[in-house]
């Protein structure tokens, strides 16, 4: 077998074990202070552009998932939909772009917003994230560490994603993101990020999850479709949380 195969299971398998040592408490943490906002009327959004926005799709309407989380999409750069696909990429470093995002967004005060950015460093989830947080929205940043420390903002301001989070979780990638080196390529290459940020998300929406109901707190979930009355049990559910949910409108 590849050597390479076994490699990469490896250094995911690190990374996770990163995640679960040191992200944990903070999961946690960002998990309490969602429950809290939810009980107090307060929707929860999550932001990604281009593939971060992969680990926010993850989380949205999924079976075994929280109902609860509405996605914010940038046009143009909600996936990797736009043609060329480099202008979705150019279209994430345009300042100005995520106020006007944030403006025609529901978000207010006493919201949530998780914004993914593995880099931290375009204008559009900076931006983003300065106009909630400024908006009096509790903010959970998902990001690198290292990645950010190690590139310039591209923000007019000079600031990155992190400088704009009451919660930052660290999906724990280095600069460039991929793991894999090989004789004759001369950067590494398969990237890590979309897993370990995936695997933080839905860590994240199970605790949100066991901490409302801690709280005596309802916490409608997917039941899958595919399985005998799971559409009905969705209806239902989707029906009673209707104030919460805008991804159907």
């Amino acid at each position: 077998m590849s050597d390479l195969l076994n490699h990469y299971i490896d250094e995911i398998t690190a990374l996770l074990a990163k995640v679960r040592e040191e992200e944990l408490p903070k999961i946690e943490e960002a998990a309490a202070t969602i429950a809290d906002k939810v009980i107090a009327g307060g929707r929860i959004f999550a932001f990604g552009a281009s593939h971060s926005s992969l680990p926010v799709q993850d989380i949205v309407y999924r079976a075994g998932g929280l109902m609860l989380i509405n996605p914010v999409y940038g046009p143009g750069i909600e996936a990797l939909t736009t043609r060329p696909t480099t202008l979705g990429s150019q279209m994430e470093q345009m300042p100005g772009y995520g106020e006007v995002l944030f403006r025609n967004s529901p978000l207010k005060e006493g919201d949530v917003l998780i914004c993914v950015s593995v880099s931290g460093r375009n204008a559009v989830p900076v931006e983003l994230a300065r106009c909630a947080k400024e908006a009096g929205i509790f903010v959970v940043a998902l990001t690198s560490y290292k990645y950010t420390n190690a590139v310039d903002s591209r923000v007019p301001d000079g600031t990155k994603l992190l400088d704009h989070a009451d919660v930052i979780l660290d999906n724990k990638v280095d600069p460039g993101d991929a793991v894999l080196s090989l004789e004759g390529i001369p950067q590494k290459f398969t990237p890590a990020s979309g897993v370990t940020s995936t695997a933080i998300l839905h860590s994240l929406s199970a605790a949100i999850i066991e901490k409302l109901l801690d709280k005596g707190f309802s916490a409608p979930v997917f039941l899958a479709a595919n399985l005998d009355g799971g559409a009905e049990w969705n209806a239902k559910h989707m029906a009673e949380n209707a104030d919460r949910i805008f991804y159907m409108n």
